[in-house]
């Protein structure tokens, strides 16, 4: 089995704060993206949102359609309102090629406001989950039926953050229901992308590689900032520059036979952080990794 390196424009452009990155053409995204080695992008703001535009421009640099974020509403509207809404975004994913949606809940999200701390994170009563597993298993359904898998993308600021939330969405949700592994969420709300990892191999469908500033992360908390505030400050950073073991995860990923998409994601501040030297980095240490734990990479 074999994995691909892609990566998203966050890198250089920021959705949840535009003007991070707000200059910055998406032609220079892309061809930066490719310089740097990578195969694929995630969809970002910049992106044309219709097959017949997109594909063309990817076309151009040689890149793959690798995923795409959706923000599901499923606590305030139905199965099949949500359905309605996601085609467009289905529509493209499939017409180019792309087997997972990036699919997060966020409903009173709070990660997109810059003064909202990261403790007033919304919680999910017994009520809410009763409601939301059925409804998100019926559009989980429908996806995989048009051939993209939904990948849950727990993430902080929302309603589906830490560990025990993990825990209680991959039981109770069905298998359609692909889970996201995302490194840095992970860490940063107290959990270990070894240990998920392991204990959920078989429904994992998608990695998003972001590294952790561990200092950063502790001032965050301390200070009780907000993930924006986090963001800004550096709490994120690409692959190998902070302290997540890659390798040994890697290695889980390897035995488990993951064959998808492996993703630099690590949202920083494009001023601070110089956009194609930190690709280049993350690019070229996931590649390492990949190498030290023997999993082979799709050229």
């Amino acid at each position: 089995m074999s994995v691909k390196l892609g990566i998203n424009p966050l890198t250089w452009t920021n959705d949840d704060m535009p003007a991070l990155g707000g200059d910055t053409p998406l032609d220079t995204c892309l061809a930066e993206g490719k310089q740097a080695g990578f195969s694929g992008f995630e969809l970002g703001h910049k992106f044309p949102r219709v097959p017949e535009k997109l594909g063309p421009i990817l076309e151009k640099h040689g890149l793959s359609l690798v995923s795409g974020w959706y923000s599901s509403e499923l606590l305030t509207r139905s199965a099949e309102e949500e359905i309605e809404a996601l085609k467009p975004h289905l529509h493209l994913l499939k017409s180019l090629g792309a087997s997972v949606m990036v699919f997060c809940e966020v409903t009173h999200c709070v990660h997109g406001e810059r003064d909202t701390p990261l403790s007033h994170s919304p919680r999910m009563s017994e009520e809410g989950w009763k409601t939301f597993i059925p409804r998100l298993n019926q559009v989980a359904d429908y996806c995989l039926e048009q051939g993209v898998q939904i990948a849950y993308h727990y993430h902080l600021g929302t309603v589906i953050e830490t560990p025990d939330e993990i825990d209680r969405l991959m039981a109770e949700a069905s298998p359609s229901v692909g889970l996201l592994l995302d490194t840095g969420h992970l860490v940063a709300a107290g959990g270990d992308p070894v240990v998920v990892q392991k204990k959920y191999a078989d429904r994992i469908n998608h990695v998003h590689c972001k590294d952790i500033r561990k200092d950063v992360l502790a001032d965050v908390r301390n200070r009780d900032l907000s993930f924006l505030d986090g963001v800004l400050n550096g709490m994120f950073t690409v692959p190998g520059d902070g302290h997540i073991d890659y390798t040994t995860l890697f290695e889980g990923l390897r035995e488990s036979d993951y064959s998808g998409w492996m993703v630099v994601e690590a949202e920083q501040d494009p001023a601070v952080a110089h956009p194609l030297t930190y690709a280049c980095l993350g690019h070229d240490n996931l590649r390492r990794f990949c190498v030290e734990a023997r999993l082979t990479v799709d050229a």
